[in-house]
């Protein structure tokens, strides 16, 4: 079986940038005072990452290789918080047939589902989900809770407002690219304290906002 891809973002190093072999990275983080660097299973990931920054990928991730044996453990035990808003977004095609929904993370319980909506991508609804939550506390006032999303493309786009998508705007999608010029205007006029946390799939299984279609 042939080996998985991997691609390396190295943050600090002799050069920075995204790299798709060890031993490129390897010669970028060897011998370098606090290098920081880490391995990816996808370009787009690889990307989204190089551009959160690395302070906000370990913050979110701990990076376990630093860790000892002992801490690993602890580290794979501690569970998410389970007072929270979980959020999801389901394409069928690329693009295709997409919806999105939120649910609390503790019961599962569905609190918004929007969709069928023509010619979107994943990325986009969950850009549009994360926002719908936002708004969603704000109107309730629940100004604290957080929102996990496992999307770092759209954790990027949150923190750029701005959905940085690739989609071409058409008939059949004219009411999606409607909903993302209200989602950055709203990003734009508005501000929270919710914090918006990378839901850990390797460690905590599918997120619980999940379509359950994979």
């Amino acid at each position: 079986m042939d080996k998985k891809k991997k691609y390396y973002v190295v943050w600090k190093g002799y050069q920075v940038g995204i790299f798709d072999n060890w031993n490129e990275c390897k010669r970028q983080v060897e011998g370098y005072s606090g290098a920081k660097y880490k391995s990816f299973d996808s370009l787009a990931e690889a990307q989204d990452a190089f551009r959160l920054g690395c302070e906000y990928i370990f913050d979110q991730t701990r990076r376990q290789d630093e860790c000892s044996p002992f801490q690993r453990l602890q580290h794979h035990a501690t569970p998410p918080l389970w007072q929270s808003i979980s959020v999801d977004a389901a394409c069928v095609g690329n693009p295709g047939k997409l919806e999105y929904r939120g649910v609390y993370t503790d019961t599962g319980k569905e609190i918004f589902r929007q969709g069928v909506f023509e010619e979107g991508t994943n990325n986009i609804g969950e850009f549009l989900a994360i926002v719908h939550a936002l708004a969603f506390l704000q109107k309730n006032a629940q100004f604290d809770m957080p929102i996990y999303t496992d999307s770092l493309t759209a954790l990027s786009w949150i923190r750029e407002k701005k959905a940085k998508t690739q989609l071409t705007e058409n008939e059949r999608n004219k009411s999606l690219f409607e909903l993302l010029k209200r989602a950055e205007q709203w990003l734009n006029t508005h501000t929270y304290a919710n914090p918006i946390l990378y839901w850990r799939t390797d460690l905590w299984g599918e997120i619980p906002a999940d379509f359950g279609r994979k």
